[in-house]
């Protein structure tokens, strides 16, 4: 699991729609909540016993920019980096005047090199999360609903690049909202049949228009968790046979959930569960190596909202205990 402390930028707007806080309460979570998994094998405790257990990305100061460019537009990246966006770019982002603070800045870029570790972790271990990430609707040259830098792009690029054994990337893409960012940038930056979109979205919500991904699945207002299930287990299946990826990226919203803010489908508690579960299990079962981030996941109680995005963390460890995952490590 990879954290760190800045991931929820200090001193953010108590009323605004962004809960930034719910990065934090996800590690306060793993660090103090008793594991359902755990619990129901006799263990005790909660899953992560200090704060020192976590791996730490690279602090923008050591974190290359060439990592970062491409998929992302040099002068885009130059203007955000600065603090020098215009009215307009902050508009879109949904950050407006906070958007060219500098504990923003360094939050969105460590966001980034964590998904990246995460990725190389993955690749070294067969699985690993981060407790950020998923910034699935920036593009190359904006960003847009909450998103700045869209680190799956990045991590898609940089491992097809830097990665002999990578040559096809996977994004699993299960929050609520498509990830239209994600899929547009797949088809510049020489990522044509490198970058490949799986995404799961409620058809009504935001973005409009949708972008048309790889494997493109718009579910109805309302969706229950047999309806949701059986359309992510019939296309997951084909998405791995079809394209073999040597990485998936695995984004886990948890905007799907009945309750959320911003969500417009009704999946349960349990529904979540055994969706990550299910695709863990079916990208370890076929030897990819999978890197999780959290996505999207809107509430008033961010505390709740930290161990909803908990969860897939959960998951992974318990997939890792079951599967003995250590034992395949060289």
């Amino acid at each position: 699991m990879v954290y760190h402390e800045l991931y929820s930028c200090p001193n953010w707007p108590i009323k605004h729609t962004f809960p930034m806080a719910k990065f934090t309460q996800t590690a306060v979570s793993l660090l103090n909540d008793s594991d359902e998994f755990l619990d129901r094998d006799k263990l005790q405790g909660p899953l992560v016993l200090s704060q020192e257990h976590f791996f730490r990305p690279l602090p923008i100061k050591s974190f290359p920019m060439s990592f970062l460019s491409p998929p992302i537009c040099p002068i885009f990246l130059e203007h955000f980096l600065s603090g020098s966006l215009s009215y307009e770019e902050c508009r879109l982002i949904g950050f407006r005047e906070q958007a060219s603070r500098p504990e923003l800045i360094e939050r969105t870029v460590l966001e980034v090199a964590g998904t990246v570790l995460a990725a190389q972790l993955a690749m070294k271990y067969g699985l690993a999360s981060n407790l950020a990430g998923g910034t699935h609707h920036a593009e190359s040259d904006r960003g847009k609903g909450f998103t700045i830098l869209n680190d799956l792009a990045v991590v898609a690029r940089l491992m097809t690049w830097k990665e002999a054994d990578v040559d096809r990337v996977l994004v699993v893409d299960t929050d609520v909202h498509q990830g239209d960012g994600t899929t547009a940038i797949s088809r510049e930056n020489n990522l044509h049949n490198k970058l490949f979109t799986l995404d799961l979205h409620a058809a009504n919500n935001y973005p409009h228009p949708k972008e048309m991904c790889t494997y493109d699945v718009g579910l109805p207002d309302d969706c229950n968790d047999e309806m949701y299930l059986a359309a992510l287990t019939n296309t997951l299946e084909k998405a791995l046979e079809e394209v073999k990826p040597q990485l998936v990226l695995y984004n886990a919203g948890v905007d799907v959930f009945e309750s959320d803010k911003l969500g417009r489908l009704s999946v349960s508690w349990e529904g979540m569960k055994q969706r990550d579960m299910h695709v863990i299990r079916s990208c370890v079962n076929k030897n990819v190596p999978v890197a999780a981030v959290v996505g999207g996941g809107y509430d008033n109680d961010v505390e709740v909202l930290g161990r909803r995005h908990a969860l897939v963390h959960r998951v992974c460890a318990q997939v890792w205990r079951e599967r003995k995952m250590w034992a395949d490590v060289v």
